[in-house]
């Protein structure tokens, strides 16, 4: 097999939530430039659109907008995936939110949104979507689950208090496993990145406070992610040079996560 071909998604049909901005539109331009036919879904369907269409230049990119905090906007793009596609070789969890609060004063609300779109949309749309990874899914070339994590998942938030966002990832870590170890038997791998600091709409005001450099100095590589570190990682868990990969948590955060 050659290079090309261990790294090739040339043909699968990808979706990725949260696709429209940040690091899911990372992912989804670097799957569209890759060769794969992507779904992107966010809440906002104007923004949606919007990039659906910009990525559009580079391949087959198309939209369906769905709000993955409540279970009929689950549903919905579930539903419309199944009425296009045949099968889904590759489901990108990336959708998020965060809520940042003092200790003291941090709402219930921040639990209850923060639970139900990054853990509660994770679980339920891999399950609603299952039919259509089991028909992609083979013994040599498996079908693919890579929920975004955090590094906020694995260690203690060092610049803000988002208590239900840290623990959220630190969930979904652990539900990447679980799902992991469930699914194995059926070829369906389930894998986590865990990004670092990497620029977003989620991320400005670290940028806006900090600046560019002051945001990259308790980074050990010395700058912020690119599009192109979270594009790459991706690539290699949906292609069949990480079919061999599943219930691992890989931290993409330039070594921050060693110290």
């Amino acid at each position: 097999m050659s290079i090309s071909e261990l790294f090739s998604i040339t043909g699968k049909v990808a979706v990725v939530t949260g696709g429209s901005r940040g690091i899911g539109r990372m992912i989804a331009q670097g799957f569209v430039q890759a060769g794969a036919r992507v779904y992107i879904s966010a809440r906002k369907a104007e923004a949606c659109e919007a990039t659906a269409a910009e990525l559009s230049a580079f391949g087959e990119c198309f939209c369906i907008p769905a709000d993955l905090g409540v279970q009929s906007g689950v549903e919905h793009l579930a539903t419309e995936i199944a009425k296009r596609e045949e099968a889904v070789h590759v489901l990108v969890n990336n959708a998020g939110a965060t809520w940042g609060a003092p200790l003291e004063e941090f709402p219930e609300s921040g639990w209850d949104k923060i639970m139900g779109v990054n853990v509660k949309g994770v679980f339920f749309l891999t399950t609603k979507l299952l039919p259509l990874l089991r028909r992609a899914a083979k013994k040599d070339d498996p079908a693919r689950v890579i929920n975004i994590g955090s590094i906020d998942g694995l260690r203690v938030p060092a610049l803000f208090d988002n208590f239900s966002y840290s623990a959220s990832k630190a969930a979904v870590h652990m539900l990447t496993r679980h799902l992991a170890a469930k699914l194995v038997g059926e070829h369906i791998n389930v894998n986590a990145i865990a990004p670092g600091l990497f620029p977003s709409k989620m991320t400005q005001f670290v940028f806006d406070g900090l600046g560019e450099e002051g945001a990259a100095s308790n980074i050990p590589m010395g700058r912020a992610g690119r599009p192109d570190d979270m594009a790459g990682t991706a690539i290699y868990l949906a292609s069949r040079a990480g079919s061999y990969l599943t219930g691992a948590i890989i931290p993409v955060d330039g070594g921050v996560s060693t110290r």
